[in-house]
């Protein structure tokens, strides 16, 4: 049967969402005086991030000029806050390697903007890898919504049904349910117990250490 994978990225590849915490915090406290919990925060940080300011303000608070200048500043922290850090999370390099060499097409769905998703790609030379990209720019609806996740199949060439969605949070596994595609979820910042809702997950792993391309 053909397989193909598809890789959210923030959580998923790269360890990195305590950061994209941090950034958002100094935001949304900081800058903005939303007076968030750091849980508070976490619980909103899904879909695009003008999508998160628009859930905690209202849609009125901000103009659409304004709200893409707060969200990329947010990234700009983040990524000045990462940028030693980066690195793939442990036993990735070696999945893909091997998925590679299986011939398994390969993708990313992440809500992440391409000023993001250029600085992983790029700084750790992953890109090759990759057959489709898909990012907040996109789409139009995000996680839960399964466009992100029917765009890489799409443009991977393969049925929703082949594909195995690598997740580390819940609304992305819920995307890929919606999208009619099995999971895989990287105990990176949830607990296997907030994923209790879905049942089209096979594995929980904490890392790709714990996978082989041919045993999914």
């Amino acid at each position: 049967m053909k397989r193909a994978f598809i890789f959210d990225m923030n959580g998923t590849m790269i360890d990195d969402m305590e950061y994209h915490v941090h950034g958002w915090f100094n935001i949304l406290n900081d800058d903005l005086g939303a007076g968030l919990s750091r849980e508070a925060v976490k619980k909103e940080m899904y879909g695009k991030n003008q999508e998160v300011l628009i859930r905690i303000f209202g849609r009125d608070k901000f103009t659409a000029a304004q709200m893409d200048e707060l969200a990329l500043e947010k990234e700009r922290r983040y990524q000045a806050a990462y940028r030693p850090h980066l690195s793939l999370i442990p036993g990735l390099q070696q999945f893909l390697d091997q998925s590679r060499e299986q011939g398994i097409p390969m993708g990313i769905g992440t809500a992440a903007i391409p000023f993001n998703v250029d600085f992983t790609l790029d700084n750790l030379h992953i890109r090759a890898y990759f057959k489709a990209i898909i990012t907040a720019n996109d789409v139009v609806e995000s996680k839960p919504h399964p466009e992100t996740f029917l765009k890489a199949a799409a443009q991977m060439g393969v049925a929703p049904g082949d594909c195995i969605v690598f997740e580390d949070a819940p609304k992305g596994v819920e995307a890929a349910q919606n999208a009619g595609m099995k999971a895989v979820v990287i105990t990176t910042m949830h607990t296997k117990e907030e994923f209790a809702a879905y049942d089209n997950i096979i594995r929980f792993v904490s890392d790709y250490t714990e996978l082989d391309p041919a045993g999914l």
